[in-house]
């Protein structure tokens, strides 16, 4: 039986740390151990997170081996190379895929009974990946898909219309990276569709500001890397609040990467589209309305992941 307030971080590099640190502040955890090839590295953020527990939630913070992962109800896997600058995504698949050869059976054979989270790059296919290596079925492997598109393109949106970006709703579908798809059709502001919250404004609505933000949300990253080497705030914060979800059995709807099983017409590759989050992980999945041209973007994003897939595996 496995316990839902242990869990096993895979990973201890940026992406990892900010996502520990983050989660100790919460208090949701019970127990989080800390697992990386650098053991050394896995130490450290042990004893600086230790020595933050004072200011913080009461939380065992250890660091172990595969065996450490014994009954955990949640395994976050951020571990894998690192996306250098002017390397897409899609260019980790292949030094990351043989990380994860090692990484999944050892988690499989100490926590049958865990859901995984991933966060590697390129996520979908590592999600399809862990999928495929695991067994588990589908609502048990999760990846972060979009949920730091989705982020990035509600902040945008929400600095370009001068409101809080919590009011905005709107997604980021598909592959986290390039081929990503922006949904306008759906995208508003308290229910109110951009272009006609730009005529409440008394401004004109323009698509190409609309493209403009979007292009900056498919980019962000790799400026981000060209100034600081890496990204790791946003996507760790976005994690927490997916583990919030799932420990706290929120059913909160998320843009995360799962398998798809005919949604649109995709199937057998994970992508991201919004998802029911719980107890249980990934429950039901939201076809919600798209236009034409959103529709051929998702199957185009689909296309690009399984003619990857079908090379790695």
């Amino acid at each position: 039986m496995a316990n839902m307030s242990k869990i096993v971080l895979v990973g201890t590099g940026m992406v990892g740390a900010t996502f520990a640190y983050r989660l100790v502040a919460t208090g949701i955890a019970s127990e989080l151990v800390l697992i990386d090839v650098d053991r050394n590295r896995a130490e450290g953020e042990m004893m600086d997170l230790n020595h933050a527990l004072p200011f913080e939630r009461t939380c065992r913070i250890s660091v172990g081996d595969y065996s450490a992962a014994k009954d955990a109800g949640l395994v976050v896997i951020t571990a894998g190379a690192a996306q250098k600058p002017g390397e897409t995504r899609l260019d980790l698949v292949g030094r990351n895929v043989a990380i994860f050869r090692q990484i999944i059976p050892e988690i499989v054979k100490y926590a049958p009974d865990c859901m995984f989270l991933i966060a590697s790059n390129p996520v979908d296919i590592m999600t399809y990946i862990v999928l495929k290596l695991s067994g588990f079925p589908r609502n048990r492997v999760i990846g972060s898909g979009t949920v730091l598109d989705t982020s990035r393109f509600r902040y945008m949106l929400g600095d370009y219309y001068k409101v809080d970006s919590r009011s905005v709703h709107a997604y980021i579908l598909g592959e986290h990276g390039d081929s990503e798809v922006p949904v306008w059709s759906t995208a508003n502001i308290a229910g109110v569709s951009l272009e006609d919250y730009s005529h409440l404004l008394d401004k004109p609505y323009s698509q190409q500001d609309m493209d403009n933000i979007f292009e900056e949300v498919r980019t962000a990253a790799y400026k981000i890397i060209e100034r600081k080497k890496a990204t790791y705030y946003a996507i760790g914060s976005g994690l927490v609040r997916l583990v919030e979800s799932i420990l706290r059995d929120q059913d909160t709807v998320y843009s995360v990467s799962s398998l798809l099983t005919g949604q649109y017409g995709i199937e057998d590759i994970c992508l991201s589209l919004p998802a029911v989050l719980g107890r249980d992980g990934v429950g039901r999945i939201i076809e919600i309305p798209l236009d034409e041209k959103e529709v051929e973007g998702l199957r185009r994003s689909a296309t690009v992941l399984k003619d990857l897939a079908s090379k790695v595996l």
